[in-house]
Parts: structure tokens; sequence; C-alpha cells
């Protein structure tokens, strides 16, 4: 109890030394929080400090042009809003390094996969409504149903057709600078002849027609119910949301979408992704840019930001977030391999700050080739779902060639185990229920699915019951990048590879 008591009197005499420093910018201000061990902060310096991060790490990796068209993806969490914030307060005529692209904010309804009913659905969609029409941004609240209504042209890599990246950044900037200063001097002369326009469109008038049907609804609860893990079903969630948000960038002619996630949400994505198979994606999936898409480019500009800094910088200065229930929400540690990284990350990081940064750091440290894959003069195949490059094709003494063989083996076992005949009336294992189920259940590789899906979104689908529930999009492609791979066969034989010489 003595050692109890000493180590809390400790600790209480080391908040009262932080309480009572001084800013370490300013050196006059008396600090309101400590980010990390000796940096503190007073209020203002905070928060230049956490506007210099956000407008540095735009400006160090010049992905965005002035005069595009940037999609803010929206989810109603801290990160997400602290995105927005910023990018409000950038745009504004006297911002230091503004901001000059044109942004809309798009918001998915996932209520019907984590089990909200379609009171709780409209509240929340009140709720953001609310929130994004106070921005002033044009925005497009989805909801997950309308995944069933993609075509099938969303799961193609389109090569992007405007080159504005191959010009000068800076005589980019500069152009762009004229044109405003010229629409500037237009404006305000019409707001001294008139002091509002009525014709002017509002954000609300630009909401896109959201309702789904019922049928739909049921369908994906029907899809969703079907996968046997939670692991599974954050992975579809998650590939099912970046589908439709593509197709939403797409639609309305958006070239750059940015994400809100956080460092602290990266470290624990790249562990586990390891876990899932997809190391080989992890420069794509928690770099600051990933160019899978090809015409449409997603960034990360939150990632220099922990989870510490984003919830400080929401209450200090009154950033709205919303609360939305997840399929994760009250689960418990170990319900998923998500779940159990956040809760390994998160507690390894109470008793060792340094453990997001590390892992962090390390991501950096990944990059992916910058020419185009090929195998044999051909350009390498994308996979179906996340549209990374396929993994699958390897050599024979690799560990993906060994599991596939083991799995080979045991699905024989299963279909050679013996049929109950009808003369000799022996029962096979289990009472001939196995038997049944083999020869019923539509198998992936049935569905000619199998092939176009990388390791890890393989491993994905082995959780899921039936193919037959996922949407017609993903069976129209699927069938569409069948169809070419044996007609490429067919004429195989009568194509020139690029080595070959044209005499």
């Amino acid at each position: 109890m003595c050692e109890v008591e000493d180590d809390y009197i400790g600790e209480l005499r080391e908040r009262e030394k932080g309480l009572g420093q001084k800013c370490m910018k300013c050196k006059e201000g008396s600090a309101v929080l400590i980010i990390r061990v000796g940096d503190a902060f007073c209020k203002s310096c905070f928060k230049e400090y956490f506007v210099h991060k956000f407008r540095a790490m735009l400006g160090k990796n010049r992905v965005v042009y002035p005069g595009e068209k940037v999609l803010l993806a929206y989810s109603g969490g801290p990160s997400s809003s602290a995105m927005i914030q910023q990018v409000q307060e950038g745009l504004g005529r006297d911002a230091p390094k503004k901001l000059r692209f044109v942004p809309g904010i798009i918001f998915i309804d996932e209520g019907a996969v984590s089990g909200q009913s379609w009171e709780e659905r409209e509240e929340t969609f009140s709720n953001v409504r609310h929130v994004l029409e106070d921005t002033g941004f044009p925005f497009h609240i989805v909801r997950l149903e309308e995944v069933f209504l993609l075509p099938h042209s969303v799961l193609q890599r389109n090569l992007s057709e405007s080159t504005p990246q191959k010009q000068n950044y800076k005589q980019a900037v500069g152009h762009y600078m004229e044109q405003e200063d010229s629409q500037r001097r237009v404006v305000d002369e019409l707001a001294q002849l008139s002091t509002a326009d009525p014709t002017s469109p509002r954000a609300s008038d630009l909401l896109p027609n959201s309702s789904s049907p019922a049928r739909f609804t049921e369908q994906l609860v029907q899809l969703f119910t079907s996968v046997k893990t939670l692991t599974a079903k954050q992975e579809l969630l998650h590939t099912l949301r970046n589908h439709l948000i593509l197709h939403t960038a797409r639609s309305y002619g958006y070239s750059k979408i940015m994400s809100g996630e956080s460092c602290t949400r990266l470290a624990v994505n790249l562990l586990s992704n390891i876990s899932l198979g997809r190391g080989a994606f992890l420069p794509m999936d928690t770099g600051f840019s990933d160019s899978r898409y090809g015409d449409v480019l997603f960034i990360r500009p939150m990632r220099e930001y922990s989870v510490k800094e984003i919830s400080f910088y929401n209450r200090l200065f009154n950033v709205p977030s919303i609360f939305i229930k997840t399929l994760d929400t009250k689960a418990l540690e170990n319900s998923s391999i998500q779940r159990l990284t956040e809760t390994f990350i998160t507690k390894l990081q109470a008793d060792f700050p340094s453990t997001v940064s590390t892992v962090y750091r390390t991501s950096e440290k990944l990059n992916t080739c910058t020419a185009e894959n090929r195998k044999d003069g051909i350009l390498q195949e994308q996979c179906l779902l996340c549209l990374c490059p396929l993994d699958t094709h390897s050599d024979r003494a690799s560990a993906y060639q060994a599991t596939k063989v083991s799995q080979n083996l045991s699905q024989r076992m299963k279909q050679n185990c013996a049929v109950p005949a009808k003369d000799s009336g022996k029962l096979c294992c289990k009472q001939g229920q196995c038997c049944e189920k083999t020869e019923n259940k539509p198998t992936l590789r049935a569905a000619g699915i199998v092939h176009i899906l990388c390791y890890s979104c393989q491993v994905t689908m082995k959780d899921l019951e039936s193919v037959d529930h996922l949407p017609q999009y993903i069976h129209h492609e699927a069938e569409h990048r069948t169809r070419r791979c044996e007609m490429r066969k067919e004429i195989q034989e009568f194509l020139l590879d690029d080595g070959s010489d044209d005499a």
C-alpha cells in the first residue's frame, strides 16, 4: 500500500509540473497540453502547429494541383472532422499558404450492416446533413445499399486523360492565382450591385437522390450475414465502401479523394494488413498516395497526426464530430484481427509512447515500383476486389503454392469420401452430410473468381458462404475478365511479343 501511494504522489507531482510549463514555442504562454515528453504548447501555438503540419503535408507532396476537384471522405469521426476543418480554414481568403482546390464531401451510410434501425439511420442522416451544410461545400450522402446499382466499369483501372501533373507545379499555381485575382474582382463588383444571389445553388441542392429500395437493404444484410467472421466483414465493408467512393468521384468529376486516416490508424492498418496477407500492398494501403485506380488518386493528408493531437484540437477549437455505430462497436478484443491489433497498439502506446511513431516511420520507407508491372510482356492483372496487382503468380517453391497444394489435397479428400450407394447402403463420413454440402454449395473456383483475386481477398472470400450474395457488378466484371483470358489463350500463338522484331 505504501509503494502504491508513493507512486500515486509521484505521478501527481509530474502532472503538476507539466501544468506549470511554458509553451515550448513562444516561451510566454502557459501550456494547455503536452503532446509528447517536453512538447508543451499553448492554445494559439498548438493551432499554428496543427495547421502548418496539414498544409506542409500537401505542399511537400504536390499532388493536388490548383483548380482540381477533391472529394473529402467524411465518416463523422474526429479525424475526418478535423480534416474538413483544415480544408475550410485553408480555403479562406487571408489564409497563409492558401489551399487552391475545389472541395466536395461524401458520407457513406453503413447503418444497414451495423445493426441500426431506420429511426437511428434517419437521425444519423439528419445530424450528418446538418454538419455538412454548415461547411458550405457540396456534399453527397450515399447509402451502402447503392453498391448493388454500381456498373462493372468501377472495377476497371482507368488511365487519367487530364495531364495537369505534367506541367510545372509553380507555373500552375501562378496561372491559377492570376485567374483567381480576375475572378475576385468580378465577384467584388457583383457584390456591390447585389448583396445576395438568390439563384446560387446551396450545398443541400447538390445532394443526389440517395433513396434505396428496401430490397437492396435486405440483400446487403443477407450478404454480411453470410460472412462468417468479423475480420472478413470489415474487409468486405472496406472494399465496398471504396467502390462507392470511387464511383461517386468519377461520376462528379473529382480527380482526388482525401481520407482522414491518422498516424495511429495507419499503424494499426499496417500490422493488421500484414496478418491478413496484404504485405505486398502496404505502400498503397498506408502511404500518402494510392494510385491503384489510375484516374482517381487517394491521398491521406492526416497521416502525420496522432489520435491524441486530433482529439485535443477538436476539443480546444470546438470541431463537431458525430458518433456513429460501426461493425466493431462494443466488440470483444479478440473478435477480429483488426480489433485485436488496435487493442495491442493502443495498450503498447500507453506504456511506450514511441510505439505508433516507430510503426508509422517503418511504413514510410515502403515504396512501390513506379514502372508498370509486366509479366511476359503483358500488363499484370489486378485483383477483382481491391484492384491491387495480383500477387498469386509466384514460383512453385513459394509459400503461396505450398498453401495452394495443401488446399487442393484437402478438397480432394472431401470429394473422395464414400457416397452412400443405393445397393450397398454404405454411409459416407458424417452420414452423407458432408457430401451433400460439397455437392450443392457453389464454390469460388466454379464461379470463376478465385484466379482473379489476390491472396488477401481469397482469404476473405473463404469466409463467405456463397458468392451469389455479392453485387452483380462483381460477377459481371469476373465474367468479363474470364472471357478475355480465354480469348487471349485462343489467339496466343498469333500474338507478337514486345521484344520481337517487327521485320
